[in-house]
This record gives structure tokens, C-alpha cells and sequence, in this order.
């Protein structure tokens, strides 16, 4: 072999040298990215099964501590038991400090005082942008919203000057669509306090003492927050006349009221929290609820009178366009019986008419039409949507 030969040999094997070099090299990086795949999942693995040897924890209060241990009940359940606590943590517990239990009882820490989430989630936080503008023909009424529920918070020291005590709480009745939730979203605009709004069905709960630990939670979060504003829509669902009905269900709605009646009307002064509830149906109302002291005003938020209609219409047909004919005066003369709530839609079925023959001005033709259709809708039983 000559030289030229051997020499071209050896760059045809260094060649293949490189070349099964670089194979080996592209496998490495293969195999390491394939050992951080595993390893990530072996990872995954160790945390869940760590988490499945760990067993749950429950929420619990402690009720009473005694010498033998400390009582504990178990929330859902109301199941009250004895169970031990450590030293570390026996120093540090308290009556009615809410703990986490293990399957046995055995109480493993001290949570947080929190209250109940759900008693958070129904506090707002920005103020409605409702005002007193936008409620037309109740002036009255909001009057004495305001004297009942604004004043007490923004001249407290007027009424300690007078020696009284402010109203305690407002009840609002009357058809639906009135304006009720309105005129209590319109004193939390006017005002800097804490506004929490719950509807009445949302208190009523599936297990025993659930609706009532929501209500007090509600009222601790309202002395937490104070100045603040209660708002209880559709009350009649948890403070309906009582019966001899011995159901679980019916036994639990009292339950609620009791604690209701309890927090309104307890021993304890509330401090700058003033109510305010809402009623369709005040004839189903319980009578301890309406007595003094509970609520001091019962106000009635009847149908606008033909001077109101005007004003709601007025207040919802602002921002549109009217051709020069459309008179709103002489057209409320002709919604007699329509709450504020069914103005508002009628006012917005008047635009879509106007849409519908591509024009951008509301003619007086437009809120007969938009009043007819409304008519029929509640012949038929199709409600229109309702924005008050």
C-alpha cells in the first residue's frame, strides 16, 4: 500500500471516527433529556404518594377545654368529641378557636380566625355605582331610607347629641321591580361603608347549623369591617311565618331565623352596622321579624304613580336619542300598574325597535310598540328582562 493510500485510509477512518463521535454525542444528549423527563415524573410520583400516606385533615371548633382534653365539633356534621391535644398546642388554644383534626379526633393545629368564605364572597368592595339620580318616584321612600340608614353613619354624633337611638334596621316591600334593591345599592354609593349584600336563599343549607354559623360569620364580618351596610334580599326565605311543620328542612330554615333574630336583637350593641332587607311577599313575613327593634321601618315601595313613571322614563331614556314628537308625560299617562324595573326594559325594547328600521332616533311610535309588546309578553307569561 502506498503512502497516498494508507494516508487516505487513516482520513477515511478518522472520518468515521467523527462521525460515530457525533452519533454517540446526539444519543448522550437523547439520554439525558430522557433522564430529566424521568426524573421529573419519579418527582411527581414521590409528592403523590407522600400525599396519599398522608392522611386528611378536618375543620373543627373548639367548643371547651376541660381537664380530660378539650371538646371539639366537627363542622358538617355538628358530631361533639372529646379527643387529647398536645402541650405545645393546649397552651395556645382557646374556646371557640377553629382547629384541624386528623381521622382520630386527635386536634394536629390552631387555624386562623377566618371567617367563612362564602360570608366574604358576598362582601363588595367597590361601591355600586347606583345613585339617588338614577331612582325615580320614590322620593319619599328614599327618604326615609336615608334618614333610617345614611344619617346614623355619616352624623352619628347628632343622634348621641339628641339622646336617641338610631332606627335599627329598614324593611323594604313591595311588587317586584319597584326599586328596592336599588334604593339600598344607592345609600351604599352615598355612603363609605362596608356593603354586603345576601339573598335570603343563599342561608338556607343543607347540613344542620350551617345557615346559622353563616349568619353569625356575616355579622362578624360586618363588625370587622365597620361602618357597614347589611343588605338581605328575598328575606321571606329564611324568616317566613312559622309553622308546626317538624320536617328537617323547615326545622333548619327556624334555626337560621332564630340566629338572625338573635344577631339583629341580641344583647351585644352592634356598632355602626345598620340593615336593610327586601320583601315581595310581606304577608308570608314571621312577626318577631317586624317587631321594633329588629326592624323600625317598615317601608312600603309601591308602583310609580304617573308622575314617577315619567322620571324613571326620563332617568332610561337619557343617553338615547328622542325625535322632537316623543312626549314622555302623556306616554306615562298610558303605563299605568308597570313597576320602574318593567320601564327600564320597555325604554330598551323602544331602541330595539327603532334598530330594527335602522334608525338611530327613538320615535313616540316606538314606545307604543315597545308598550305593546310588553303587555303581551306578560299576558303570556314571557317577563321581560328587568334592569331595576
Amino acid at each position: 500500500m502506498t503512502p497516498d493510500e494508507r494516508l487516505e485510509a487513516l482520513r477515511n477512518h478518522f472520518e468515521e471516527i467523527v462521525r460515530v463521535n457525533e452519533q454517540l454525542t446526539d444519543q448522550l444528549d437523547d439520554a439525558r433529556s430522557r433522564q430529566q423527563e424521568l426524573s421529573g415524573d419519579v418527582d411527581k410520583l414521590e409528592r403523590e404518594n407522600e400525599t396519599l400516606k398522608t392522611s386528611s385533615l378536618y375543620i373543627a371548633t373548639a367548643e371547651e377545654l376541660t381537664d380530660d382534653g378539650v371538646v371539639v365539633k366537627q363542622h358538617g356534621n355538628n358530631q361533639e368529641v372529646l379527643t387529647e391535644v398536645s402541650p405545645s398546642i393546649r397552651e395556645h388554644l382557646e374556646a371557640g378557636d377553629r382547629v384541624a383534626i386528623n381521622d382520630s379526633f386527635s386536634v394536629k393545629q390552631i387555624l386562623d380566625p377566618e371567617t367563612d368564605a362564602r360570608a366574604q364572597a358576598m362582601q363588595v368592595e367597590r361601591s355600586p355605582d347606583v345613585t339617588y339620580d338614577d331612582i325615580g318616584g320614590l322620593e319619599a321612600e328614599m327618604n326615609e331610607v336615608r334618614e333610617a340608614v345614611e344619617e346614623p353613619l355619616l352624623n352619628a354624633q347628632q343622634f348621641r347629641d339628641v339622646g336617641i337611638e338610631p332606627p335599627s334596621g329598614v324593611l323594604l316591600h313591595g311588587p317586584p321591580g319597584t326599586g328596592k334593591t336599588m334604593l339600598a345599592k344607592a345609600v351604599a354609593n352615598e355612603t363609605d361603608a362596608t356593603f354586603i349584600k345576601m339573598a335570603g336563599s343563599e342561608l338556607v343549607r343543607k347540613f344542620i347549623g350551617e345557615g346559622a354559623r353563616l349568619v353569625r360569620d356575616l355579622f362578624e364580618l360586618a363588625s370587622e369591617r365597620e361602618p357597614a351596610i347589611i343588605f338581605i334580599d328575598e328575606i321571606d326565605a329564611i324568616a317566613a311565618k312559622r309553622t308546626e311543620s317538624k320536617t328537617s328542612g323547615d326545622a333548619e330554615v327556624q334555626r337560621t331565623m332564630m340566629q338572625l333574630l338573635s344577631e339583629m336583637d341580641g344583647f351585644d350593641d352592634r356598632g355602626e352596622i345598620r340593615i336593610i332587607a327586601a320583601t315581595n311577599r310581606f304577608d308570608m313575613l314571621d312577626r318577631a321579624i317586624l317587631r321594633p327593634g329588629r326592624f323600625d321601618r317598615l317601608i312600603e315601595v309601591p308602583n310609580p304613580d304617573a308622575a314617577g313613571r315619567e322620571r324613571i322614563l326620563e332617568i332610561h331614556t337619557e343617553a338615547m336619542s328622542l325625535a322632537d314628537d316623543v312626549d314622555l308625560a302623556a306616554f306615562a299617562t298610558e303605563t299605568d300598574d308597570l313597576s320602574g324595573a318593567e320601564l327600564a326594559s320597555l325604554s330598551t325594547e323602544a331602541g330595539m325597535f327603532a334598530i330594527r328600521d335602522n334608525r338611530t332616533t327613538i320615535e313616540q311610535q316606538d314606545l307604543h310598540d315597545a308598550l305593546e309588546k310588553i303587555t303581551q309578553d306578560e299576558e303570556t307569561g314571557s317577563q321581560p328582562v328587568a334592569f331595576a
